[in-house]
């Protein structure tokens, strides 16, 4: 007994073990901070490898001076915050007007799909999808609009961004409904919602005033990382966004790949306004949470019961099936498009099919579903590794998550791509590896490793310490307890946790291209490749793909025997 005591009092089974948070926070932390001091110092005229020896501000009178600039920055800006806006809007309108319903039990079953098709696919599908040529249109012409040709109506590439908005929508809302989802297990929500139903309120109105308050500073940094996400994205807005002028993050994108060398200062200034954008925009949500906090005061103390909430339950429920409906059908397109020989508007279905599309990009499919594949599984089996270990040494010792540390493991979807890319490209070149392997999976495991901690982190905590005690009590070393009886256990959180990682990967654009140096060609780099050519059906091929890819991952997690997922508890809002 008094040996199985000393066991337990250990505070780590291995000295190695406590390395893993400090090599953890180098790997993914180090290259955002050198990749920023590498960006600003370009833009304000520092960069000697192309002749720029003295500190000044020639860069940003060359970017305030340039053409379009202001409808750029209002683009990004309206987009993004729109986006946003709806996103947690609904993400939170559907918990609270759907809790403990059978539609809010469908709802999560069919998440994960949803989660896992990248971005870039479901702005591909919805392209096809929404297009004067699209796919809706041609199911309602001419019987319904007279229409024998596409009409001339911008609904893709629209000046205002709807189209990009509407496909940032689609994406984010599942990601703030899984956070929500977690952030609820946390929060005792059925205690508070049955207090509050029995003092007469609501279902709506009783969790909107019970639970809202408790669960929205969790919830916080995940909308934080969409609004960076949304005011900054590449891929989604080459395809969806208007290009005279297009938003911000594009141009900084131009400005970086431009043949004039001269145009990397101008691009490295907008890289900067591009990050002092997200920084306002982030400080003004949070000025909006404290106006909201503060008016919302005296609504939550009026005594107002509110109805019966069935009204916002339809709505809720019309606007979630509508998502999923459309996502659903993008996707069908692309597989539409990868199969057509011939499809003349206004046919609704191909008047002629072939395998053809697939055959003839065979050589360049497997080039570029390999490299997606194996930086993909090395992303994610790297960031799976150290994310146990972080876990595991965390438990060992007795640590617990501050605020702090969250805020870390946040860093590098807070911070746009294009604000940081370039630097950290100029890092891998003074340290002999850009264009490598090791460069290109370094990159991805920057935004790889936050979601693979934030999907496995909460199955890990609440796994039952009892076990462990036990095997410790029978004598068996910590790390043998780790590999013998913990991990069995979870085992389909940490292969959850995997498929998420592999989808995170395979969706990298911009980090392909900047550390790859134009060497890797992956199904997303070459997708968006495809974005100024006419042939819809190759780029059917390579976005259907791209979707097929993190689907199959998330398949494979879900079609564990019954017996292995009674072993572990299921991730926090994964499909049961």
């Amino acid at each position: 007994m008094a040996a199985a005591i000393r066991q337990l009092a250990r505070p780590v089974g291995g000295a190695w073990l406590r390395w893993v948070p400090a090599l953890t926070l180098a790997l993914f932390l180090a290259p955002v901070g050198a990749g920023l001091i590498g960006t600003w110092l370009p833009a304000f005229g520092y960069f000697p490898a192309l002749g720029g020896t003295e500190i000044g501000l020639a860069p940003w009178r060359a970017l305030v001076s340039y053409p379009g600039l202001g409808t750029s920055v209002w683009l990004s800006l309206c987009a993004g915050v729109l986006a946003t806006g709806l996103s947690t809007g609904l993400a939170v309108g559907v918990v609270a007007a759907c809790h403990n319903t059978r539609m809010f039990a469908r709802l999560r079953r069919f998440l994960a799909p949803l989660l896992a098709v990248p971005h870039l696919a479901i702005a591909v599908g919805l392209s096809f999808l929404i297009a004067p040529s699209g796919w809706i249109l041609r199911l309602i012409s001419p019987w319904a609009t007279g229409w024998q040709v596409p009409p001339d109506v911008a609904l893709v590439q629209d000046p205002y961004g709807l189209a990009l908005t509407f496909a940032l929508v689609i994406k984010e809302t599942p990601y703030l409904l899984l956070m929500t989802i977690a952030a609820l297990d946390q929060s005792r929500a059925g205690e508070r919602l049955a207090v509050a139903r029995s003092l007469g309120y609501g279902p709506v109105t009783a969790w909107v005033k019970t639970v809202l308050p408790a669960i929205y500073p969790q919830i916080r940094l995940p909308i934080y990382a969409v609004l960076a996400y949304s005011l900054s994205v590449v891929d989604m807005a080459i395809f969806l966004a208007p290009q005279t002028p297009p938003p911000l993050a594009i141009l900084v994108f131009r400005w970086f790949n431009d043949p004039d060398l001269a145009m990397r200062f101008v691009g490295a200034a907008g890289a900067v306004l591009q990050l002092a954008m997200v920084v306002a925009a982030i400080c003004l949500w949070r000025l909006a949470e404290w106006a909201a906090e503060c008016l919302g005061r005296r609504w939550l103390t009026a005594g107002g019961r509110g109805g019966s909430g069935r009204l916002p339950s339809m709505l809720a429920e019309g606007a979630m099936i509508g998502l999923y409906a459309t996502a659903a059908a993008s996707l069908l397109g692309l597989a539409l498009w990868s199969l057509a020989r011939r499809w003349p508007y206004p046919e609704a279905l191909p008047v002629s099919w072939t395998l053809d599309n697939w055959l003839r990009q065979g050589p360049g499919l497997w080039w570029a579903g390999s490299t997606t594949l194996l930086t993909g599984v090395a992303a994610a089996a790297v960031a799976l590794a150290l994310t146990l270990g972080c876990l595991e040494n965390e438990q060992r010792r007795g640590l617990t998550t501050s605020g702090r540390g969250l805020w870390l493991l946040y860093a590098p979807l807070l911070v746009p791509q294009v604000g940081f890319l370039f630097g950290t490209q100029v890092l891998t070149i003074r340290m002999g590896f850009d264009g490598t392997w090791a460069a290109l999976i370094w990159s991805h495991l920057l935004f790889v490793l936050p979601y693979v901690f934030l999907s496995l982190a909460d199955s890990y905590r609440r796994l039952d310490p009892r076990y462990a005690r036990a095997a410790l009590c029978l004598g068996a070393s910590p790390n043998r307890v780790f590999w013998r009886v913990k991990l069995p256990m979870l085992v389909r959180p940490v292969l959850f946790a995997a498929a998420v990682g592999f989808a995170v990967s395979v969706a990298q654009y911009l980090p392909t291209l900047f550390a790859g140096a134009g060497r890797f060609a992956t199904l997303t780099t070459e997708a968006v490749a495809l974005a100024g050519g006419a042939d819809r059906r190759v780029l059917g091929v390579y976005a259907f793909l791209q979707a097929v890819l993190p689907l199959l991952a998330f398949a494979a997690v879900l079609a564990l025997p019954a017996r292995r997922r009674r072993a572990g508890p299921a991730p926090a809002g994964a499909p049961l």
